[in-house]
């Protein structure tokens, strides 16, 4: 099944009197969406009583959790003490995630800064593969990690990139961020051909089986030279990319990805308006009697 949700709460979750995350499942159900992603991104301050209340009440409400990684995490600095300290966030957020029943952390894997891009990506992977040890060795090997593609050309994190680091282990998930991939491709995607290579380019790097679940961002991005600049709303149609074409391809290819939105402040109301978009396009599909092409759902 296809789940929807919210990156962390919308403003009008606290509009409407709400002050604490553990009430998010029940809300996000009665706005008929199924994900929702707790944030760690400023750093991992969530208590195991309030963690594992979260879980409980996300189970009660059939919420898929996923968590993510504080931003600041560096898996290809050049200085070995950050590199450590970016495990130690990783760990971090896993124990937060175990607490709570989540069942992907989403991670950065950090910058080039200024050096060579190459040595940067080796150094990430050896971080990597270090934190996947460590993981599996504090129990932690349940939960899966999900890599992500990053917006600004100076990240480590492009679509490549990240797929060769899910070759890693096969039970990394790529975090594809289809706003940040528009951005670094400097405006990428504009029809559901593109969408549908880069789907294909995931599924010949690693499997139809991962590239089924994945782990998806998705708002419009604002973008410069560099690259991201700013996440806008669904209804701010000036900025891509169009949700309407990738809708398109999950149903070609009967995928059944989570779908996480990214809209600055109103991340519920557009990830609503993401699964419309998604069920009025399956709707079309039946009614004109196609059937998805490629893999059969199971």
């Amino acid at each position: 099944m296809i789940r929807f949700g919210p990156s962390g709460n919308s403003d009008s979750f606290y509009e409407q009197g709400y002050k604490s995350s553990v009430d998010m499942p029940e809300w996000l159900a009665n706005m008929g969406l199924s994900a929702y992603e707790y944030q760690c991104s400023r750093g991992v301050n969530i208590s195991e009583s309030t963690a594992r209340k979260l879980g409980e009440n996300a189970w009660a409400k059939d919420i898929f959790l996923s968590v993510h990684a504080p931003y600041y995490i560096n898996m290809a600095s050049e200085e070995k003490e950050k590199r450590e300290k970016s495990i130690g966030y990783v760990l971090d957020t896993l124990m937060a995630a175990k607490w709570m029943g989540a069942k992907r952390v989403v991670i950065h894997t950090g910058s080039v800064g200024k050096g060579n891009r190459d040595r940067a990506f080796k150094t990430a992977v050896s971080t990597l593969l270090e934190t996947i040890r460590q993981a599996d060795a504090m129990g932690y090997g349940d939960i899966t990690l999900c890599p992500e593609v990053l917006g600004k050309m100076n990240q480590l994190g492009s679509l490549e990139e990240i797929l060769e680091m899910c070759k890693l282990d096969e039970r990394l998930i790529p975090t594809i961020d289809f706003g940040h991939l528009h951005a670094r491709g400097l405006g990428a995607l504009n029809s559901i051909d593109d969408f549908e290579k880069v789907i294909i380019t995931i599924e010949n790097a690693i499997g139809y089986d991962r590239l089924k679940n994945l782990h998806c961002h998705f708002s419009r991005v604002e973008f410069t030279a560099g690259g991201e600049k700013k996440h806008w709303r669904i209804f701010d149609d000036q900025y891509g990319p169009e949700f309407e074409y990738l809708a398109e391809v999950l149903i070609k290819k009967a995928m059944e990805p989570v779908i996480i939105c990214e809209s600055r402040n109103y991340m519920a109301e557009d990830a609503l308006e993401l699964k419309n978009i998604y069920e009025n396009a399956l709707t079309g599909v039946k009614k004109n009697g196609k059937e998805s092409i490629g893999h059969k759902r199971a």
